[in-house]
């Protein structure tokens, strides 16, 4: 299948716009790679350090500076369902390197906090910036230039787009993405959702909302609507950087174990040493991204991706922004039902087929591109396959034509949606994103009074006390990144969602996030520029007359021209957010944070260098510049 025009125009259009950055960050790439394994440039001592608590043969291969060492960065801890698993991995990694004559050192742990422990929680308003936090940590785990591969044991939200950012500034070096796996279905999440309504409205006590969370919330495992941390995995499938259906193998099960131990060989193999190198940092390049957002429109995706795509890109020197989202979602259609777009979860997506299903479906209508690196090689193709156990070894086969149930998953050619349903909405009130997959039609367009307030907290005790119903839209201010961290505010859903089912017109307008459970209440999220940056979103006066519309992309307040332009911004007392829950520690990142379109990220592009110097010839373009993805690949087919 030919590759659809506007996928190939949004490409060619990034490849462009990032070309300094990308060349830069790919010289760097090209620079830090050393010939042999990458301790050698280690001193004596250095090495002695490194090894020094190693087991003797272990210390043997490393002072040989023969085989690889395959680093470990893991998110474990047990408190968070979906990183407990994890425990278990550096044991099941060492031995299954060892097998094949390598080396394998936990390098390093990273932290993970849980959005669903802390919604509406103080704690909440460091979850952005953890995202950056483990990118840091990651680079110091891998600082010490002892590893020619790398695993990274991550899953939820923030933690693995902070792996893939730290995994790239270490770009010369291969990685893989180790998941730990969704836990079994528990009650539906329709009932969940349908509990906390009714406790919204004082309809349920507070026991029968924890005996109904706790059924929901049950076991080992990623939670298991499709929210943020899902859509990681999916993502992490669809940019080749998990072993093909590695996302939704439950844990603790047989065929989980034997994908870790293969995961684990399989990046010996694409270490310098094991022959098929193949750097993290030639994976993720233009064509990948584009993927990867494609990806997220055509399975009802977070709305955080919105973000983390674009920092993740910003790693790699690539500049994407939401005209590339807003786009790519026009074509892109939506081929999944999963909560919080449908009622089934992700067990029962993976069961109806899974990622790979939706790769290949995406490759077969010529959305997304198969000329791609990935840990497999070249060509996305590869990923269009499902593992099973043969003895206790995994293998491959072949996806069946027709989804397992077309309730939850359905071919290209018979799509839920004919567009992806992330959308880009602007107007005087600024830019912002909208996920409309599960919101319905008569919803898409919301005119009503505004509503002020500058916390979700100040939202909640209207709502408590009967103020808010009628129609209206919730704007809700100073909850961007330099404000408080930018929190979610998901725990805003169930009275929102109680108040339009009451027949009212409501609607949200935030600088700040929603979820990657956003539902059935239309929101525009991440208002950019945000109120402390001078967007106008601080110029709102209840009630001024708010127009949210999904059909047109527009997002305006209907107030006269020179009423507007004679306003003067809102402002708010934010010293609470700043300090306790060791939120004075994050001082520097609310200072320094880049605009939500820009990632809401503190580390800046790849500085462009001089690229004036030779070039190979005798290639299709006749000009390759070195460093460059086609130069890797260049260098890769004649070294065969």
């Amino acid at each position: 299948m030919a590759l659809h025009p506007v996928v190939e125009q949004v490409t060619n259009r990034i490849i462009k716009r990032s070309r300094p950055s990308r060349q830069a960050y790919l010289a760097h790439l090209d620079a830090a790679r050393v010939k042999g394994v990458q301790r050698s440039v280690l001193a004596c001592t250095n090495l002695a350090h490194g090894f020094a608590a190693f087991p003797a043969n272990d210390k043997l291969k490393l002072r040989e500076y023969k085989q690889p060492s395959v680093a470990i960065v893991s998110s474990y801890n047990d408190m968070l369902s979906a990183h407990q698993p994890f425990e278990a991995y550096p044991k099941v990694i060492k031995d299954a390197v060892r097998e094949v004559g390598a080396v394998a050192q936990f390098a390093g742990g990273v932290p993970a906090m849980c959005d669903g422990v802390t919604q509406g929680q103080p704690g909440m308003e460091l979850s952005l910036f953890s995202r950056d936090t483990i990118a840091m940590s990651t680079a110091i785990a891998l600082s010490h230039n002892m590893f020619d591969a790398s695993l990274y044991l991550g899953i939820c939200d923030k933690i693995v787009p902070g792996l893939l950012i730290g995994a790239l500034h270490f770009g010369h070096i291969p990685g893989i993405f180790v998941p730990g796996g969704p836990m079994a279905t528990g009650i539906s999440n329709k009932e969940k959702a349908s509990i906390r309504q009714r406790y919204a409205k004082g309809e349920a006590t507070r026991e029968e909302l924890m005996e109904g969370e706790a059924k929901a919330y049950h076991g080992a495992g990623t939670c298991t609507f499709y929210g943020t941390a899902n859509s990681n995995q999916m993502l992490m499938e669809m940019m080749g950087l998990h072993l093909p259906g590695a996302a939704f193998v439950h844990p603790d099960t047989p065929l989980r174990e034997a994908l870790t131990r293969a995961a684990a060989q399989h990046a010996v193999k694409i270490s310098q040493q094991g022959g098929e190198y193949m750097p993290i940092g030639h994976i993720v390049d233009e064509k990948c991204i584009v993927n990867a957002i494609a990806a997220l429109h055509a399975t009802g995706g977070s709305t955080n991706h919105t973000l983390h795509l674009v920092a993740i890109a910003r790693a790699a020197g690539i500049v994407i922004d939401w005209n590339d989202f807003d786009e790519l979602s026009k074509v892109v259609p939506l081929l999944t039902r999963v909560y919080p777009n449908g009622d089934a979860d992700v067990n029962y997506f993976q069961a109806a087929g899974g990622p790979t299903f939706v790769i290949r479906e995406l490759l077969d209508a010529g959305l997304v591109h198969d000329d791609v690196n990935t840990i497999l090689g070249r060509g996305l193709r590869n990923h269009c396959k499902e593992p099973f156990l043969d003895g206790d070894k995994v293998v491959w086969r072949d996806l069946p034509e027709q989804s397992g149930d077309e309730s939850v998953l359905r071919k290209h050619t018979n799509p839920f949606s004919d567009n992806g349903g992330l959308i880009l909405v602007q107007g005087n009130l600024g830019r912002a994103v909208m996920k409309i997959s599960a919101v319905k039609k008569e919803h898409h367009i919301v005119e009503a009074p505004a509503l002020t307030f500058d916390s979700q907290e100040d939202f909640m005790h209207a709502y408590k006390a009967g103020k808010l119903n009628r129609d209206f839209v919730a704007v809700i201010r100073f909850q961007g990144p330099r404000a408080n961290g930018m929190p979610e505010l998901h725990a805003l859903t169930p009275a929102l969602a109680n108040l339009q089912d009451s027949g009212y017109h409501v609607a949200m307008v935030t600088d700040g996030r929603m979820s990657g459970a956003s539902g059935k209440v239309p929101a525009a999220i991440h208002v950019s520029p945000e109120i402390l940056a001078g967007g106008p979103l601080g110029l709102v006066r209840d009630g001024d007359i708010i127009r949210v519309d999904a059909t047109q992309g527009s997002l305006d307040a209907l107030v006269p021209e020179d009423v507007w332009a004679a306003r003067k911004m809102a402002t708010a007392d934010l010293s609470s957010s700043h300090i306790g829950m060791g939120r004075e520690l994050f001082d520097v990142f609310r200072k320094s944070v880049s605009a939500a379109e820009e990632g809401a990220a503190h580390f800046p592009l790849p500085s462009p260098i001089d690229t004036t110097v030779p070039l190979h010839e005798g290639t299709d373009s006749g000009e390759i510049m070195p460093g460059s993805d086609e130069d890797f690949l260049f260098r890769k087919s004649t070294a065969k």
